[in-house]
């Protein structure tokens, strides 16, 4: 259970992400080309979503690579926390430039500038059959696996910024709308933004040792004062080392006679099988206290 993917498993989803790895490279290279050689905003915009989206691939990889790596004296936790710097400055980046193109954007509703259609057309089309192609590869990979969930969502958004640009080309070369490029822009602008500002806020959560996305402090301080003996629950705390590694400690204040009929390691038991089974806490950090104890904890040199 949990282990049926093994390490095979695990290589192959790391040659898909690495095959669309490159992939979206190369889509990133003729985009930015694209974006030297007509000056579309469109492009750009995609450019700076596929930067991105690169980097978050990157960061899949290393998930995948640092996974089964073993903790070690000076990093206690592994390095189960380099996907989630690796997301904020994804997220962050993405954002400047976000903000750029749509600054540059309403300049342009003022003063259009003309984008020739055909490049625009070709580039879009080879942004589009590379999306495509990663989508393919991707989704052929453990369903289960997050990073690979991940990453295919960054891929099918980089997808929808290539329909925009080829929208954009289609108008310009049937209609010569010289708005069609800047409209695209702000339509991926609108796309893009939120998820980059939702990928940060994520980001910055786990950094800052915010408790763990569906964990609620106080259901589980409740759920814990359940555990037959447990009179009081105090110092608790809930982190994430990364999105899939929620973690949390805690001081038990259980009953004496509880604990000298039933014994200490009986109540550490339910309550880490209560933390485990309602709460997905595999990772948790308990600490037995007496009555007699709590009131004095803190007055003995």
């Amino acid at each position: 259970m949990g282990h049926g993917h093994g390490h095979g498993g695990a290589q192959t989803d790391r040659r898909r992400l690495a095959v669309a790895l490159g992939v979206t490279v190369f889509t990133a290279v003729a985009g930015a080309l694209g974006a030297l050689l007509t000056g579309s905003l469109a492009l750009l915009a995609d450019l700076g979503h596929l930067l991105t989206d690169s980097g978050a691939l990157v960061a899949a990889l290393i998930a995948s690579v640092l996974a089964g790596r073993p903790a070690t004296d000076r990093r206690t936790y592994g390095l189960g926390r380099a996907e989630v710097l690796v997301a904020a400055l994804n997220a962050l980046t993405l954002v400047a430039v976000v903000v750029w193109v749509a600054v540059e954007a309403v300049q342009r509703l003022f003063e259009p500038v003309g984008i020739p259609g055909l490049p625009l057309l070709v580039v879009g089309v080879l942004g589009l059959v590379g999306n495509l192609v990663s989508l393919a590869v991707l989704a052929g990979g453990d369903r289960g696996n997050m990073n690979l969930r991940g990453a295919m969502l960054h891929v099918l958004g980089d997808a929808l910024g290539s329909v925009g640009v080829l929208a954009a080309a289609v108008v310009l070369m049937t209609t010569g709308w010289p708005y069609a490029d800047t409209v695209a822009s702000m339509v991926i602008v609108a796309l893009v933004l939120p998820r980059a500002v939702g990928l940060l806020r994520e980001a910055s959560h786990v950094l800052l040792e915010g408790a763990p996305k569906g964990v609620d402090a106080g259901a589980v301080k409740d759920a814990l004062l359940g555990v037959p003996g447990v009179t009081d629950v105090h110092d608790l705390h809930l982190w994430a080392i990364n999105d899939r590694t929620p973690a949390m400690s805690a001081h038990l204040v259980v009953d004496e006679e509880v604990s000298a009929h039933c014994g200490d390691g009986s109540v550490l038991d339910r309550a880490a099988h209560v933390l485990r089974e309602r709460f997905g806490l595999d990772h948790s950090t308990l600490q037995v206290e007496h009555d007699a104890h709590t009131g004095h904890e803190n007055h003995c040199g």
